[in-house]
């Protein structure tokens, strides 16, 4: 896990003290070492933070005869079975490292060497002999990529502000971006908040021919497909799934660090902290949980002792406080680059400085929800195909009930979705699919009078964030409603929280290794029938069954799924109530234009609760401070 930066020129040298001034901003991603490689036009650098081949893996790191250059961010977590697919084919390796491993296979495949690659990455690799630039991203985005090019430069760094150190003139709102954000609280597609700011997307690969100017491409390398397998059954995707799992975790338990793993008392972490113990050989597994005093509601950490009880784990726990939120939270911000996706960064946060003073290395349960089906929002999915089945098998009302009672045995579960129920079926049931999930994931209406409406008007004229949203929502070959949420979620909102996981835990200088993110799963749930997959309404249903018999039954039971909620409504009522209004009230934020004044002070004062809109005007105020003032 480390910091990768560098700038490509045409006709013009690149410096070392360029360099130099973009590594200082990525520090804490790479404690242990730094490497630069310079010739002419090509600046590459490097932060390492060592976990595998510690003393051989340094970075620039090239081939035999120097003609490949390449800088990695991530792990590669099938590297030994490659290294040894390119020994036989005659390639020569001076170390275990997967940097070497990703040379090679670039050599032997191409750019093709990227379906080979299971793990979490981000590169880009130097090639002399074609005056090429190579660079590409993890299937899901674990790894960071940014970059900015023109006809002349491209600069690229694992971080926004090693960019904007380089180049300070960057530091410009993207009005299309900010549009986004009011929407979902983070961005789409390739967009960032910074105008000529760009993402690599997941599962994608560009290539940069270096001539007299720059030419560039960008390419979709991966994607999952909803191609249903109707000819096995439960048991056997149930098998599947759990063999998967069990590999899953047991290749990213290779680390010549101490690793341990993050465990919150849900479904998916005690997964992950049940398989590696299981797998460690008898190594005591070192586990790390956050929870908060203030109410049992916002405290799991009793089901994480459970976990940990069972599998003779030693368990670290924190209780962050309103204090350290406040103390905490600028820093927060500039790690992020971004406002984050939720106030679940907080904990997270600091969850990840505790893991980092115990282990280099954590494992984590990032991505179970989407994958598996785990958000009550998959249930008025289900629901509305249960409807239409329903509706569809039986001609009179007695045989519609009994017919949807089977469907759904356990119907009770949808009265404490009302809410929900309600504003999905606003304009009637059956109704287009993308309007009314977009109306259900939609976080601006109380947003509405927050800020002026003559703001990004250039954004407001030809760009739509339901027409982006939809091009997402629609681009798979799902069938079911079910996974057409899956898919968007997937490939919208999943990058959102993979980059709060990236920055807390590279702000702690911690690598995090997600194995339910292994692509071979996601690949083998797309092909599971929704009818099977969210059978009876039942949320994760596979993977609970997959994981019965590793996994205590009170876990794989709980009805009270929480999401790592943050007490911030008692502490807005308490010590935080003029620490925000501070911020949100004072003159830098009315000077700005962004709000209107009144109708924040209005929200601050009259809402009981502090709400994910406040949420929101908060991150976004400190990031304007931040990066923008």
């Amino acid at each position: 896990m480390c910091g990768i930066y560098g700038i490509i020129r045409a006709n013009r040298d690149v410096y070392e003290k360029e360099l130099t001034l973009m590594g200082k901003k990525l520090a804490h991603r790479g404690p242990d070492d730094e490497g630069k490689y310079l010739q002419g036009g090509v600046g590459l650098g490097h932060k390492r933070l060592s976990i595998i081949d510690v003393s051989n893996g340094k970075q620039p790191m090239t081939n035999e005869d120097g003609s490949v250059w390449i800088v990695f961010n991530g792990c590669v977590y099938n590297y030994l079975e490659i290294r040894q697919e390119l020994i036989q084919k005659g390639h020569k390796m001076k170390t275990y490292s997967d940097t070497e491993v990703i040379i090679h296979a670039y050599e032997e495949f191409g750019k093709d060497c990227v379906h080979r690659f299971n793990g979490m990455f981000s590169f880009v690799i130097w090639d002399t002999n074609k005056q090429e630039v190579f660079a590409a991203r993890d299937r899901f985005g674990v790894k960071p990529f940014y970059y900015t090019i023109s006809e002349t430069e491209f600069v690229f760094a694992s971080e926004i502000k090693a960019i904007l150190e380089y180049n300070p003139s960057l530091r410009q709102v993207n009005e299309k971006g900010m549009k986004d954000y009011m929407v979902f609280q983070y961005t789409l597609g390739n967009k960032t908040l910074f105008k000529e700011i760009t993402k690599l997307e997941p599962g994608h690969h560009m290539t940069i021919k270096l001539n007299d100017t720059l030419q560039y491409n960008v390419e979709q390398y991966w994607d999952f497909n909803f191609d249903y397998d109707m000819y096995h059954t439960e048991d056997y995707f149930v098998d599947k799934v759990r063999f998967l799992l069990e590999d899953a975790v047991k290749i990213r338990l290779r680390s010549d660090v101490p690793l341990g793993s993050h465990l919150s008392g849900g479904l998916d972490s005690s997964t992950v902290a049940c398989f590696a113990a299981s797998l460690l050989d008898g190594i005591e597994l070192q586990t790390f949980t956050g929870g908060f005093k203030e109410s049992k509601d916002y405290d799991e950490t009793h089901y994480a002792k459970l976990v940990s009880d069972e599998i003779g784990a030693e368990n670290h726990v924190i209780y962050p406080t309103a204090s350290d939120f406040a103390k905490s939270i600028h820093e927060i911000i500039y790690y992020l680059d971004e406002p984050g996706a939720g106030p679940g960064v907080f904990p997270q946060y600091m969850v990840s400085k505790l893991a980092r003073e115990n282990v280099t290395v954590v494992l984590g349960g990032q991505g179970g929800d989407e994958i598996f089906g785990g958000y009550a929002r998959y249930l008025v999915a289900y629901l509305e195909e249960s409807l239409k089945g329903a509706i569809m098998e039986t001609a009179d009302r007695s045989q519609f009930v009994a017919t949807l009672s089977s469907i759904i045995p356990n119907l009770n579960l949808l009265q404490s979705y009302q809410p929900m129920l309600q504003h999905f079926f606003k304009d009637g049931l059956f109704g287009p699919q993308d309007e009314r999930y977009f109306r259900l994931v939609d976080r601006s209406e109380g947003m509405k009078g927050i800020f002026h409406q003559d703001l990004f008007q250039q954004a407001n004229h030809g760009y739509s964030v339901f027409n982006e949203f939809q091009t997402i929502f629609n681009k798979s070959n799902a069938q079911s409603y079910l996974d057409k949420m899956l898919y968007f979620d997937v490939k919208a909102s999943l990058p959102a929280l993979l980059h709060v996981e990236d920055r807390t835990s590279m702000a702690a200088g911690l690598e995090s290794r997600l194995p339910l993110l292994d692509y071979r799963l996601i690949e083998l749930v797309a092909q599971i029938p929704p009818v099977i997959k969210f059978q009876g309404g039942k949320s994760k249903n596979i993977l609970k069954k997959a994981v019965r018999n590793h996994v205590p039954d009170e876990i794989i039971n709980r009805k009270d799924k929480m999401g790592f909620p943050v007490p911030l409504n008692e502490w807005y009522h308490s010590e935080l109530n003029g620490f925000i209004k501070e911020i949100l009230l004072d003159d830098r934020a009315k000077n700005r234009g962004l709000y209107n004044i009144n109708e924040v002070e209005k929200t601050l004062n009259q809402q009981s609760k502090f709400s994910r809109v406040m949420w929101g005007m908060l991150c976004l105020e400190l990031w304007f401070r931040e990066f923008i003032d």
